[in-house]
């Protein structure tokens, strides 16, 4: 299996239905499954995680990102957002190799907003089984 992009699209409970099939029909999946977080704080706040085969697409769906996982604590993050994590854990310095202390950002989306660090507590919604219809 070639390299995957794990992705982010952000939606609302109403209209998770809606971006399901918009993500269906723009991406081939790689692994047939769509998993649907819920914001903890604003349960209408949904993310939608998948994961496509790196460098196959030259744009992203409105609303999406890409984001990496620490598998052992399911935590999801942007690349920016685990820089300003590092320098507020490390008295204002970006170091690479500073131990992160990830059973506290266990189960949530580490993203930036404004240059500003957020920490988004997440639960399971659902998981979407995908069809490949060729």
């Amino acid at each position: 299996m070639s390299d995957t992009q794990l992705l982010c699209t952000f939606t609302y409970k109403s209209k998770v239905d809606e971006t399901v099939r918009e993500i269906q029909s723009n991406y081939e999946l790689s692994y047939g499954k769509i998993f649907v977080l819920q914001n903890m704080r604003d349960p209408e706040e949904i993310f939608c995680t998948y994961n496509i085969e790196q460098g196959e697409y030259k744009s992203y769906l409105d609303k999406t990102i890409s984001i990496h996982r620490k598998r052992e604590t399911n935590t999801l993050y942007t690349i920016n957002a685990l820089n300003e994590l590092i320098k507020y854990l490390n008295d204002g310095m970006l170091d690479k190799s500073f131990p992160i202390p990830w059973d506290q950002y266990e189960n949530s989306l580490l993203v930036t907003d404004s240059g500003d660090f957020q920490k988004i507590d997440t639960q399971l919604f659902d998981i979407i089984e995908t069809t490949d219809e060729e």
